[in-house]
């Protein structure tokens, strides 16, 4: 029967459907007649609704109303009085409309359990295509997790040795530039007098690029250190820190006129001695490029990104960037002025981000060529933060 279920259902035109309402009736009456014969009596009733049922399980509605009409001729016809007749008294006429109902009946219910039950199939087939299909994402999905977590291994392997590649390089190229610088500054001090202007101004030319060759080593050498020392995560808090700063570079600038705005800060998770380093860079950088203004704007603050980060930038008046190149800002030696302008390396804002990203947070730069720049990053918040207020340091 479940072969004929499959196929029976599976066929749209209604003439198998039909046909099979037909001999399902067929054979009813076949083995009620032959019940009869041998003396069951009173069997054709049950044996006429096992035949709507099953046609109303296995065909669907319109079989099943045909499997009524045809059981209820049947009845009429063979087993009620008189036989062989579709008359039917008023005597029996109760009996006859008793089996048309509740044929209907069975039949209406059969058919409402089936659709149901049709519908949970789908539905179970429907859920086990689904976990089939999630079963496969969750095993593509580790496959990816397993690579990525081999690249990420083999990356981590990779920077570490090309850490402790420029580090070597870097430290073993001081003792050839000090040579470099000693023996030509040597050569300036006993030769000065026998040599030319030409002559001259090589040597002084050797000298100004063996500093800055030593310049360049120094500061690759600090970028170098940052990847190889251990971050020591404490309490920080940052306006004391902005202040001690501003404080050690103000002995370098001279009577130059700078107006500090240095606004409220909180208190941050980090490593303080590399949090100091992130704004001596920062603070640094605009002290340099507003150099040129006969009054220098540098404003530091703050401002909430979410419950758990806090975002600080450093402001200035200065030379300012244009935009399109933001991205060469962070790159280790990259620098958007000419060093006749502005002195430096270009490795200060590569340290400053490489610095932040260990400390979980971002760097971004805002900026307009000749107006000004602003940088910020953004730190981990330290629980019970005491609220922002405005500070100002003359």
């Amino acid at each position: 029967m479940a072969r004929w279920d499959i196929q029976l259902q599976g066929v749209r035109p209604p003439v198998p459907r039909y046909g099979f309402a037909v001999v399902c009736v067929g054979i009813a009456l076949g083995l009620a007649l032959a019940c009869q014969h041998y003396g069951f009596n009173e069997v054709e009733t049950p044996l006429f609704d096992l035949a709507i049922v099953l046609v109303a399980w296995y065909a669907g509605i319109g079989p099943s109303g045909l499997a009524v009409l045809l059981s209820g001729a049947s009845v009429t016809y063979f087993f009620t009085p008189p036989l062989y007749s579709f008359e039917i008294s008023s005597q029996d006429l109760p009996y006859f409309v008793l089996f048309a109902v509740w044929s209907v009946v069975i039949a209406f219910f059969v058919t409402i359990r089936r659709r149901i039950e049709d519908k949970l199939l789908a539905a179970r087939n429907t859920l086990q295509m689904e976990v089939e299909v999630s079963r496969q994402r969750e095993t593509e999905i580790l496959r990816l997790n397993q690579a990525l977590a081999t690249r990420a291994a083999e990356l981590e392997a990779t920077n570490k040795e090309l850490e402790s590649f420029s580090y070597s390089v870097s430290h073993d190229l001081r003792a050839p530039i000090r040579h470099i610088m000693g023996f030509s500054e040597l050569l300036q001090k006993q030769a000065s007098s026998s040599l030319d202007d030409k002559g001259r101004r090589y040597i002084q030319t050797i000298l100004e690029s063996a500093k800055r060759m030593g310049d360049l080593i120094d500061d690759l050498l600090a970028f170098s250190r940052i990847g190889r020392v251990e971050t020591r995560m404490t309490v920080v808090s940052l306006e004391p820190l902005v202040k001690e700063v501003i404080s050690d570079i103000g002995q370098d600038i001279g009577d130059r006129d700078i107006s500090w705005e240095i606004k409220a800060l909180p208190v941050c998770y980090g490593d303080r001695s590399m949090l100091r380093l992130v704004l001596v860079n920062l603070v640094s950088n605009a002290v340099k490029f507003t150099s040129m203004r006969t009054r220098a704007q540098i404003e530091i603050g703050c401002m909430d990104v979410n419950k758990k980060e806090v975002e600080i930038f450093v402001r200035d008046n200065g030379a300012g960037f244009d935009m399109q190149y933001v991205n060469k800002l962070f790159g280790v030696f990259q620098r958007l002025h000419l060093p006749e302008q502005f002195e430096g390396t270009g490795i200060g804002l590569a340290i400053v981000q490489r610095i932040i990203v260990r400390h979980g947070g971002k760097v971004r730069a805002e900026g307009a060529p000749d107006h000004g720049a602003t940088f910020y990053f953004s730190l981990p918040k330290a629980e019970g933060a005491p609220t922002n207020r405005i500070a100002s340091m003359p």
